[in-house]
């Protein structure tokens, strides 16, 4: 199950040993339901590796991906991350999918003083649990619209359709739980509440119950917070129930697996996003037509993961060229005063993180995308052609 990547040393156009790479740790679901991020993740990690050791690597290094399945599991989560930090020599990690597994497993990196960059895990707590002054130094960053940014955007587009009689489902892993107090809190600042709120567990088949309730009590539309298996569910029991609400939620609908397990279901469901491959912008069509030169499929299983991974090693990378040393505590303080812009696929970043504030992506960011014939595209034509900001 667990392997070192070291293909990216023969990309490298220097003579380069596997002893002068600069290690960085990769973790991930790459395999189980949530897989389609991680391995979406993996491999835009893998991509902007290769394009930097292509460019001659950090100061003549190469970098080389130590990479590790956590499954999803916040148990493995702990000890890959004990793996990497005490035995695997990594200088820097990036990574982290589920918000569980990234709560659990960042102390290690934290009491390690090694930085973990969070590369689609949503949680609000992910860069706050170790944030200063508690800390004299946060170790851990994220390039990730977090839950806190997500839930009102959420809430916004319902009632931007009309829409305010507003049922919530979500999983009870720390994800949905988390995600289901999000969106209470910005239900709330509307002078909303919800009618109805369904919880279920990972691997749930039948929603028909508790979306009869939603029903009965006059839900407009279901406000989701799940990952791709069960969020098919919710969709395939509606179809079931011949009842047709708005399905609109968190960026995990447009997970490949929710697509696919839900076919002709899933139409119409709203998602909030950071990337969009139907993107009219040059430098983001590039990055979809090289991922899936690269590593082949019809579509990216899940293109947020696959952008953020990739713009989250580029600021990595842009952090390395600039600290002093490989040290951690170098190399945060170089994270967090990042003297020159980085041109991402999902925008370019001035400044990106300080020491106060370790989430890269702000409102200004974030859009809507909706699934049309088993794509997702923008849901409105003039964030389709938005230009990065500068």
């Amino acid at each position: 199950m667990y392997r070192t990547l070291c293909l990216l040393l023969l990309c490298l156009p220097l003579a380069a040993t596997a002893a002068d790479a600069l290690r960085i740790g990769v973790s991930g679901p790459f395999t189980g339901g949530s897989a389609p991020m991680g391995i979406s993740m993996r491999n835009g990690i893998r991509l902007a590796a290769e394009e930097i050791n292509r460019q001659g690597g950090i100061r003549g290094r190469p970098l080389l991906l130590v990479e590790r399945d956590d499954m999803g599991r916040s148990d493995i989560g702990i000890r890959v991350a004990r793996e990497l930090t005490l035995h695997q020599r990594v200088i820097a990690s990036v990574g982290f999918v589920n918000s569980g597994v990234a709560l659990a497993s960042q102390g290690l990196y934290q009491q390690a003083g090694i930085p973990a960059i969070t590369a689609v895990a949503t949680a609000p707590k992910v860069t706050e649990q170790f944030a200063p002054p508690k800390y004299p130094l946060n170790y851990v960053f994220r390039v990730a619209a977090s839950d806190a940014q997500q839930a009102p955007l959420i809430v916004r587009e319902a009632k931007r359709s009309g829409l305010t009689r507003l049922a919530i489902f979500h999983d009870k892993t720390n994800y949905g739980r988390i995600g289901e107090e999000e969106l209470i809190k910005a239900l709330r600042q509307q002078g909303l509440s919800p009618v109805y709120i369904g919880q279920f567990r990972l691997g749930e088949r039948d929603m028909i119950a508790q979306l009869s309730r939603a029903r009965d009590l006059g839900a407009q539309a279901i406000l989701t917070y799940a990952i791709g298996p069960e969020l098919a569910q919710i969709a395939n029991s509606l179809a079931q129930m011949d009842w047709r609400p708005q399905l609109i939620g968190s960026w995990t609908l447009s997970m490949s697996n929710f697509i696919d397990d839900a076919g002709p279901n899933a139409e119409g469901a709203r998602m909030v996003q950071t990337f969009i491959s139907d993107s009219a912008d040059p430098l983001r069509q590039d990055f979809v037509a090289r991922y899936l030169g690269t590593f082949g499929g019809r579509r990216i299983p899940s293109a947020v993961s696959a952008a953020q991974g990739y713009d989250s090693m580029l600021l990595l990378a842009a952090a390395l060229r600039h600290s002093a040393s490989t040290d951690g505590k170098a190399i945060v303080r170089a994270l967090e005063n990042l003297p020159a812009p980085v041109k991402g696929v999902i925008t370019t970043y001035q400044r990106p993180f300080s020491a106060t504030d370790h989430d890269a992506i702000d409102l200004a960011v974030p859009v809507i995308g909706k699934l049309q014939h088993g794509e997702v595209v923008h849901a409105y034509s003039s964030e389709r052609t938005q230009k990065r900001r500068p």
